[in-house]
This record gives structure tokens, sequence and C-alpha cells, in this order.
């Protein structure tokens, strides 16, 4: 009997040998031997095992939308009471498509002011009233580059250098390739103006000429047309004022006569000039 009980208490503790090798980590304790009751097995986690990750908590700040950046405004190329050779650019575009008809003038004015805000409205753009960089980019895939007289179309071009036969006396001193007349005393120039000239049909002599005749309220009986403040130098060629050269500007063209456009100007040079002043016609 005493054999018996050794071999169950030896295959016991075999037994849970076994046991402990199968648990690996785990540890079981027998029965203290009080009460029958077994105590609880205790399960040891290995160290290093990461533990869970931490959410952060939220606030109402973060549920709200981000504001996009506001896109910075385009640059302002040109605005009212601008002057110069690119606000002349401007208005002949602008006379192009049609949405400018005076000028050009070289003057950023009302009337342009006006023209750019109907532009803009047409294309949906800002109805500023200024040329931005927006708005003249559109502008130039819509027309194309403007020729000299279409910058100067109503006047207003630089003179070209006299030419050196105006240098001496007293001279009406026209140049073509600049369409102005110089006024010049002893080779200085008093006054400077815009003039026209006849068609390819009808040309405007050139060469060195005198006024031998001034007709103040001159009336063509050729063309039954007025030639106000007339003065003649080569046969029925005169320099004179037209009305039809201040309103039309360089979309016509005068029968051979200079046509100046400036009212008090012409005056103001018929008062002055006299019969056996020189006139010279040039390019």
């Amino acid at each position: 009997m005493r054999m018996r009980g050794m071999r169950r208490s030896t295959g016991a503790l075999a037994s849970a040998a076994a046991l402990a090798v199968l648990c690996g980590a785990c540890t079981v304790q027998p029965a203290d031997g009080e009460g029958g009751q077994q105590a609880p097995v205790r399960i040891e986690v290995p160290s290093g095992t990461p533990s869970p990750a931490r959410t952060p908590s939220r606030t109402p700040a973060d549920d709200k939308p981000k504001a996009s950046p506001r896109p910075a405004a385009p640059e302002v190329l040109w605005a009212p009471g601008d002057t110069g050779r690119d606000v002349r650019e401007l208005q002949a575009r602008l006379r192009q498509v049609a949405w400018l008809f005076d000028g050009p003038t070289g003057e950023y004015d009302d009337l342009t002011e006006q023209a750019v805000k109907g532009f803009q409205g047409k294309r949906g753009l800002p109805k500023t009233g200024k040329t931005d960089t927006v708005t003249w980019q559109r502008l130039l895939r819509m027309t194309r580059e403007p020729g000299k007289w279409d910058l100067y179309l109503m006047g207003g071009q630089p003179a070209d250098e006299p030419d050196a036969r105006c240098l001496s006396g007293r001279a009406l001193c026209i140049s073509k390739s600049s369409r102005t007349l110089r006024w010049m005393v002893g080779g200085q120039t008093l006054t400077t103006v815009p003039v026209r000239f006849g068609s390819e049909y009808t040309p405007t002599r050139e060469g060195v000429f005198q006024i031998y005749w001034k007709s103040r309220h001159h009336v063509s009986t050729l063309y039954d047309s007025p030639m106000p403040y007339a003065m003649f130098f080569s046969g029925g060629q005169a320099v004179h004022y037209s009305s039809d050269f201040a309103v039309q500007g360089y979309a016509g063209a005068s029968h051979g006569c200079v046509n100046v456009r400036d009212e008090a100007a012409i005056a103001d040079l018929f008062a002055q000039v006299r019969n056996g002043d020189k006139v010279v016609v040039h390019w």
C-alpha cells in the first residue's frame, strides 16, 4: 500500500512538471490544502509588449473647416490719371474691340475708365475701371499690335527732327513721316501741331515753297468745302483748318492740302505767318 501511494505521488509530480512546461510563462500553484480550494492561476505578460495607443481628445475648433487663403489681387498697370505711350496702346486696343471711339489721347480719362469697366463686365471680371494684369492679358489675346498711326490716330505723335532747310529764316516745317507741322523762326520751334495730308490719289506735294496768299474764310471752289485760315503755298494746296480732321482724325485724308485739327493753333499761326514765309514739306 505504501508503494502504491508513493507511485501516485510521484505520478502527480510528473504531471505537474509537464503542465508547467506546456504553459511556458504560466505558473500553476498547487492547492494550499485548506478547504480543498485551489489558488488562482497567475498569468504573467511578457515584458516589452506595447500599450494601446492613446487617442488624443478633440475640441470643437478642430471640426471647423479651414479657411482657404485669399488669392492676391492682380497688379494694377494703369489707372485714371495716368498718361503716356502705354495708355495710348490701351486705348488703341480698346478701339479695336469697339469699347472706345475717341482718341487715342495718351491720357487715362473718364472715357477710358468707362471703356475698361465695360470690357471687364462683359468678361466677368471685377468692374474696377483700372487696367490690371488680368484685364490686360485678356485684351492682348483679343487684339493685334497697334501700328504707329493707330496710336496717334488723333495726332499728338512726337515730331521728327526739323529738316535742315527749316533751320534758317521763318519756316513752316512739315514732316510727312511724323505728321507734324513745326512753326520755326531762326531755327527755334515756336509751335508744333498734328497735320493730315492728301491721299495717294491727291498727294500733298513735297519740296520748298513760299506762302503766296492768305484767306481767312476761304471756301474751295473745286470741292465746295470750307478752308478757314488758308495759307496757300503750291497751286491750290494750302495749310488750313479742317473740321473733318478734328472729327475723323487720320481715318480720312485731304485733297492735297495740309490739314490742321486744332482751330486755336491754326488761328494763332495765321496771325503770325506772312506772305513770303518758307514752307518745307518733307519725309
